[in-house]
Order: C-alpha cells, then sequence, then structure tokens
C-alpha cells in the first residue's frame, strides 16, 4: 500500500469523525483527565468524573466507548470526548434490544416521585406505583435503593421515556417457576402442603409458593366422611400424594387415603361372603342401614334382610344409630367397594315350615293388627302374617274393611295362596261361606275398635 492510499484511508477516517459520532478509543494515560488516542490526528479527553464508581479501574490499555463533543481542540490542542454520552447511546440500543425481544433487565430504584419511582435502568425510566410490586404497596419508602430486573413496557426514544414494570417481571417469574415445579413433578410423589382453605368439597393445600392443589373429599379418608373439616383445619400442614398434573391447566390433585394402604384391596380374605361379622350402624335410610366394619370399610344392611317375615316397616324399628350388630357377609363387589349384610340370614328361613303347616286352603284363626283402604293384615302367630284383600272379605260389595272388621278382632280365615320367595299369605274370608258369627275382640283393644290405619 503507497503514502497515496494510506493518505486516502486516514482522509476518509477523519472525515468519519464528527460531533456526535460513536467512536472507540484507547486510554493513554491518566492525569487530571483520561487522555485517549482515539485515531484522529490529535489525542482526545475524558472528564475523570465520567467513569463514576468505575474510576478506580482507569488504567493505560483501556479501550472505551465515546462520543466526540467537538472537534474544535481545547487550549492543549485535545479534542473533548464524552464516554457519559457513550454510555447513553449504548444503554438506548441495549434497552430496545431487551423491549424487541420481552426479555427482562437489571437496575436500580433510585427515589419516588409523583406516581412512581425514578429507575435506573443505564437510563433513567419511570416505574408507575401501581406495576411495583405483585402486591398493593402499602409502603412505598422500603422500595427505595432496592435492585431488580424489570420488563420494559412502553419506550419512546425520541422523547427519552421508558416506562418499566417490576410487577410483570414477578408475575412471569412466578409462573415459570410454577411450570418449572410442575414440569418436575411425578405422579405418586409424597409432598409436605399446607391448608390453605376448606369447602364442602375438599380442601386447597399448597405444596410450594406458587403451587396449590385441590385434595378432594372423596380423596381424603378411606372411611365416610362428610366435610373435610372432619379431618383437617386450616393452617395444619400435612403429607399428601400427588395423584394427578394437569399442565395445561397447572392444576395438581393431592391424596391423603392413598397415603395408607386400601381397605377393601383384601376384603373378600378378612370378610369373605357367608361369614359372621361384628359392626356398628352409622346411618339409617329408608332403605337400610349403613354398617361399619372398620375405618374404610362400610356395609348396607338392607330393609329386606332385616327379617323373614317382611314386617319392618323402616330400619329404625330395629336398630338404632350406634348399635353394634352381628351379620351375616352376603355379598362383595370389591372394585365398587360394596359389601352387603343380612340379618335375617342368622336365623333360620321359617318360611318351608309355614308352607307345610299352613296349606292352601286349610282354615286359621288370626287377629286384625292393621286395616288398610285395600285389606286387612292377620297375624296368625306370632311373626307371621297373611293379607286379606278387600275383594276377599264379602260377597257384597263394600266401600272400605272397616265396614265389617276392627283392629284387635279374631276370626277365621281361609289360606289362598302362599309365596314363600315374596314372603306373602294370601287369606281369604268370603270363601267361608258367611261372616264369622262369634268374632271376638280382644279386651285391650276395645278403644281402639274403630281405629283405621
Amino acid at each position: 500500500m503507497n503514502d497515496i492510499e494510506v493518505g486516502k484511508i486516514l482522509e476518509e477516517k477523519l472525515l468519519s469523525f464528527k460531533p456526535g459520532s460513536l467512536i472507540k478509543g484507547t486510554i493513554v494515560r491518566v492525569d487530571k483527565e483520561v487522555i485517549v488516542d482515539f485515531g484522529y490526528k490529535t489525542e482526545g479527553y475524558i472528564l475523570r468524573e465520567e467513569f463514576k464508581s468505575a474510576q478506580e479501574n482507569i488504567k493505560p490499555g483501556m479501550q472505551v466507548d465515546l462520543v466526540v463533543e467537538s472537534l474544535e481542540p481545547d487550549p492543549n490542542g485535545l479534542i473533548l470526548l464524552s464516554k457519559e454520552k457513550a454510555d447513553i447511546l449504548l444503554n438506548w440500543d441495549r434497552i430496545e434490544k431487551h423491549f424487541e425481544e420481552d426479555k427482562p433487565i437489571p437496575g436500580t430504584i433510585l427515589q419516588r416521585v409523583k406516581g412512581g419511582f425514578k429507575v435506573d435502568i443505564g437510563i433513567l425510566a419511570f416505574l408507575p406505583g401501581s406495576q411495583t410490586d405483585i402486591k398493593p404497596v402499602t409502603n412505598p419508602s422500603q422500595f427505595v435503593n432496592i435492585e431488580s430486573m424489570f420488563k420494559i413496557i412502553k419506550i419512546d426514544r425520541q422523547r427519552k421515556n421508558v416506562v418499566v414494570s417490576r410487577r410483570k417481571y414477578l408475575e412471569e417469574e412466578k409462573e415459570e417457576k410454577k411450570r418449572e415445579f410442575l414440569n418436575n413433578l411425578q405422579k405418586g410423589t409424597i409432598v409436605k402442603g399446607k391448608v390453605k382453605n376448606l369447602v364442602d368439597y375438599g380442601a386447597f393445600v399448597e405444596i410450594d409458593n406458587n403451587i396449590v392443589g385441590l385434595l378432594h373429599v372423596n380423596d381424603m379418608s378411606w372411611s365416610r366422611i362428610t366435610h373435610p373439616s372432619q379431618l383437617l383445619s386450616v393452617g395444619e400442614e400435612i403429607e399428601v400424594m400427588v395423584l394427578d398434573i394437569n399442565l395445561e391447566k397447572q392444576v395438581v390433585s393431592l391424596g391423603l387415603k392413598q397415603r395408607t394402604k386400601n381397605p377393601w384391596d383384601d376384603v373378600e380374605t378378612r370378610y369373605p361372603v357367608g361369614s359372621i361379622v361384628e359392626g356398628k350402624v352409622v346411618n339409617i335410610t329408608d332403605y337400610g342401614a349403613f354398617i361399619k366394619l372398620e375405618d374404610g370399610i362400610e356395609g348396607l344392611l338392607h330393609i329386606s334382610e332385616f327379617s323373614w317375615t317382611g314386617r319392618v316397616r323402616h330400619p329404625s324399628d330395629m336398630v338404632a344409630m350406634g348399635d353394634t350388630v352381628s351379620l351375616k357377609v352376603i355379598d362383595i363387589k370389591k372394585d365398587e367397594q360394596k359389601i352387603s349384610f343380612s340379618l335375617r340370614q342368622m336365623e333360620p328361613n321359617p318360611w318351608p315350615e309355614i308352607v307345610k303347616k299352613y296349606p292352601a286352603g286349610s282354615v286359621v284363626k288370626g287377629r286384625i293388627y292393621h286395616i288398610t283402604d285395600f285389606g286387612a293384615f292377620v297375624e296368625i302367630e306370632k311373626g307371621i302374617d297373611g293379607l286379606l284383600h278387600i275383594s276377599n272379605i264379602s260377597d257384597s260389595p263394600i266401600r272400605h274393611p272397616s265396614e265389617v272388621l276392627r283392629k284387635g278382632q279374631k276370626i277365621d280365615v281361609i289360606v289362598l295362596e302362599i309365596d314363600p320367595e315374596g314372603k306373602k299369605i294370601s287369606l281369604g274370608l268370603k270363601h267361608l261361606g258367611q261372616l264369622q258369627p262369634n268374632m271376638e275382640q280382644e279386651e285391650e283393644n276395645e278403644g281402639d275398635n274403630q281405629e283405621n290405619i
């Protein structure tokens, strides 16, 4: 390369220097000012205070970014340069890049101003009060001098305005930690948690600062419970099993009873069909009574299994809450977690003998113990009764059995039919040829002669 070519290159380089240009320079020496070689025909200088806190690191050989303030040399023949303005230009580029890429940027909250704070992120930015924290700010002064990360939510380079949000950064960080936690969480894992709230259908349990899972009431105990408060209280610390994780909805299902063995796993071995067991009455309904054998094992004693005679109108006629009863296991549905009991099968079935004792066509003496619109129930021996239907009372039309019959009355009836499976005996009165002229009435029931039930 000849001298002419070198001269042209230097000339082009010199032409590129103009006030406001962003250039690079190398520190030559440090005096009252910092002297810099920046490839110009003369050296430049920077005021030492522009190095701020990094002043102790100023040393010859360091490369720095600079802005040309003026090309007019001072009395010493040096060109004034600015590191501060270069930092601002570079910071704007950095800030715009963070904004475009939606990346957080570090900064320091400097002071309170109207409506928020001033924040140093390389340039001064505005932090609105509503964007300071996730929770409402009650003491703004506590945030002054805090170093934090911020999201840039608005930028106007022309007007030199930048608006940042610490709240948005904290929310996104919280969501990211939540996703990371859920991604690492495994089904079947035992985790510690604190009960945050109780509702009718379960409990909400905090298992991480950002994760609250649902412990459904059905997953609390193998025993039947009607409300979570029977087992848990708000603020209680518990260990639960992770049953399911929905990453899309960020929902975690938890279990408490799964930490212990399912008592139904070997129910058929411990309570085989045909075995005699002892249990406690824990609930009574119109159709039967629920019997608890142990925690988690409850079964139904259906009303049809109370007695062979079928005279039980309501389970409460025979058992009360809290009663301990002996029963026979008659059915187990392990998969459905159902077990059925029988009380009547604790005694022999009397119906085969009843069929022999009262064959169809036989005449028996009985006592009327109940009258209805459709007929009368006649007890032919203790615990055994039959139905005398209104159509079988008289050849003459009657509108109600009470026209010819009274409660407590003793009469002769004929056995028309016996259904041992249905536990039913059909009786007839008109079939005897006439109403009994000597129908008797028990003395103790005289006061009930006109009572119809």
